[in-house]
C-alpha cells in the first residue's frame, strides 16, 4: 500500500497491510508510532492524542492546554457525539418515522381493501350459507379465518423482504465517508408482527360489522 505523508518531510512510502478491520467513519489507518516515526524520519513527533479526563478536571485541563502554543485544537467525544445526534441523528430519526408512518398506513390500507374484496367476492356465498342456517359468527369465521391464515402466511415473508430492503438501503447509503451498519433486533421483527396483526384486527372487525349487516335478499338477487 502507498502512503503519502502530509507532514514533516513529506515522505512517500511503500508499506504492507498487516490486517483489515472495520470502520463505520471516515478511512483511517493504523500502524506502530515508532516505526512510523522512523520511516518518515521525522523524529519523535505526534499530531494528535487521545487521552482520558474525569469531568472534574476537564476546565483546569482547558485552561492548561489554552497556554502551549503547539495545540492547534481540543475536541471532547462526547461533544462530537452529541454534535451528531443534533444533526445527522434527527434527519435519520425524521426520515425512519416517515417510513414507519407510511407503512403503518399502508400496512392498515392493504388489509382493508383485501378483507373488503374478499368480502364483495364471497357475498352471495356467505348470504347463502346465512339462509340455509349458518350464524354470524359462522359465516365470519369462514371469511376471516381465510384472511388471518394469509396475515400468518405474509408476517415471515415481508420479515425476509424487509431484511433484503434494508440491507439495500445501508448499501446505497454507503461511501467513503460513513458507513451504516445492519443492525436488526429481535424486537424489530416482533414490532412489525405486532403492528400487522392489531391492522388485521382492526380492519377485520369494520368488515364484520358490514357483514352482519348483509342483506340477504339484495345479495342473492344478485346476478354473477
Amino acid at each position: 500500500m502507498g502512503v503519502e505523508l502530509l507532514e514533516g518531510r513529506q515522505a512517500r512510502l511503500s508499506l504492507p497491510v498487516a490486517q483489515v478491520f472495520e470502520t463505520y467513519l471516515g478511512t483511517p489507518a493504523y500502524m506502530d508510532m515508532e516505526e512510523l516515526n522512523r520511516l518518515s524520519g521525522d523524529g519523535r513527533v505526534a499530531s494528535g492524542l487521545h487521552i482520558l479526563v474525569d469531568a472534574p478536571s476537564r476546565t483546569s485541563l482547558l485552561a492548561k492546554l489554552k497556554d502551549i502554543p503547539n495545540v492547534a485544537a481540543v475536541l471532547f467525544r462526547q461533544a462530537a457525539i452529541d454534535t451528531f445526534y443534533q444533526t445527522m441523528g434527527e434527519t435519520i430519526f425524521i426520515f425512519v418515522g416517515f417510513f414507519v408512518a407510511f407503512s403503518m398506513t399502508l400496512s392498515v390500507g392493504v388489509t382493508y381493501n383485501s378483507i373488503r374484496i374478499a368480502l364483495s367476492e364471497r357475498a352471495r356465498e356467505l348470504a347463502t350459507l346465512r339462509v340455509l342456517g349458518f350464524s354470524r359468527w359462522e359465516t365470519s369465521y369462514i371469511l376471516l379465518g381465510e384472511v388471518g391464515i394469509l396475515t400468518w402466511i405474509a408476517i415471515p415473508f415481508g420479515a425476509i423482504v424487509g431484511y433484503g430492503l434494508a440491507w439495500y438501503m445501508t448499501s446505497a447509503f454507503e461511501t467513503e465517508l460513513y458507513r451504516v451498519p445492519l443492525v436488526l433486533r429481535d424486537a424489530t421483527y416482533g414490532k412489525a408482527a405486532l403492528i400487522a396483526l392489531a391492522a388485521t384486527l382492526v380492519c377485520a372487525a369494520f368488515v364484520r360489522r358490514r357483514l352482519d349487516r348483509l342483506d340477504l335478499i339484495a345479495v342473492l338477487k344478485t346476478r354473477e
